[in-house]
């Protein structure tokens, strides 16, 4: 028996399919080659590296011009101190567009009187372009002067420091002088004692002995940049002495002293000290005439076992509020 029809039907389909196969494999081929042609005619990006703005010591925005050229793209800035940079800002988005492109980043953490490089870069499927170099130099910071009184109040007569710091570029080793306007603040700032050189960290102090009234002061630059401190106010505390005498009524005693300078007039208050909690008014008198510099107060209260101490309060403006050291009844 012969059939020999059986064995042709199965090899036309065989050879349908691998003419199919084959024409897939080419036109995948000639995809991806067109593709691989598209993108190697992509154009690169065109770019121009601009100024400078907001400069700082420490910070600056740097400016460029970005021209995609219908590809997506991005772009950075490069900064350093020299050419070979060392630095970049963040990637960002500059579109697909067919049109030049105003685009800037901010920058910080410079230091200042410091020049720096810097230029544009693009990068797309075309490419990556560099900008031409461009440079500008930060300024120095500038000089402040920060001042306090240490101690603040003083005590009437006591010496006292004022000291701070000058700070920015140029701060160590510069001369500074101190300033002074006595209570009521009429006569104007005036010179006291010489001026100083601050350290190479810009630290200085000036001794003040035998302040009299509340005083402002400031200290200034001597020479260029002329600076100035902002103006504290150095309180002159009235020292208040206290003693206490046994009376011959039981259970009082007469709590005297002296306020120095004289504050006749001024009103005396007497405290029980309760550690722990708020101190107890017991009295109190005024400031009575004495000599010409000292003046005294007298008063008989009722006492317990403890500790009093009295607060001098003085509203003349020239001197400030006091309390005396305390004083231990039994």
């Amino acid at each position: 028996m012969h059939i020999p029809a059986l064995s042709a039907a199965p090899r036309r389909s065989f050879n349908a399919l691998s003419l199919l196969t084959a024409f897939c494999i080419l036109l995948a081929g000639l995809f991806a080659m067109a593709a691989s042609a598209n993108a190697a005619t992509a154009p690169a990006p065109s770019v121009s590296t601009g100024g400078v703005s907001g400069l700082t010591y420490s910070t600056a925005t740097l400016h460029g011009h970005v021209d995609p050229h219908g590809q997506a793209t991005n772009y950075f800035f490069q900064y350093g101190p020299t050419r070979k940079y060392g630095a970049q800002s963040p990637l960002a988005p500059a579109g697909s567009a067919n049109a030049s492109l105003a685009v800037s980043q901010e920058i910080s953490g410079l230091a200042p009187l410091t020049v720096y490089h810097y230029r544009i870069v693009a990068v797309s499927a075309g490419g990556t372009t560099l900008g031409t170099d461009q440079s500008f130099t930060t300024p120095k910071i500038p000089l402040s002067v920060g001042i306090v009184g240490n101690p603040n109040p003083v005590p009437f007569g006591f010496p006292f420091v004022v000291e701070g710091t000058l700070s920015g570029t140029g701060s160590g080793n510069h001369e500074v002088r101190l300033e002074a306007n006595a209570f009521p603040y009429l006569t104007g700032f005036q010179p006291v004692g010489n001026p100083e050189l601050t350290s190479v960290t810009g630290g200085f102090s000036f001794p003040f002995v035998g302040l009299l009234q509340n005083t402002q002061l400031r200290v200034v630059t001597v020479g260029k940049p002329f600076v100035v401190s902002p103006v504290i106010v150095e309180g002159v505390a009235v020292r208040v002495s206290v003693h206490v005498r046994r009376t011959n009524r039981r259970g009082f005693a007469r709590i005297y002293g002296t306020v120095t300078p004289a504050e006749v007039g001024a009103q005396v208050g007497f405290q029980l000290l309760k550690p722990g909690h708020r101190s107890v008014n017991v009295g109190g008198t005024v400031v009575k005439a004495g000599t010409a510099t000292v003046s005294s107060f007298s008063r008989v209260i009722h006492v317990r076992h403890g500790l009093y101490k009295a607060l001098v309060r003085v509203t003349d403006g020239a001197h400030v509020s006091a309390y005396s050291t305390p004083l231990s009844i039994r």
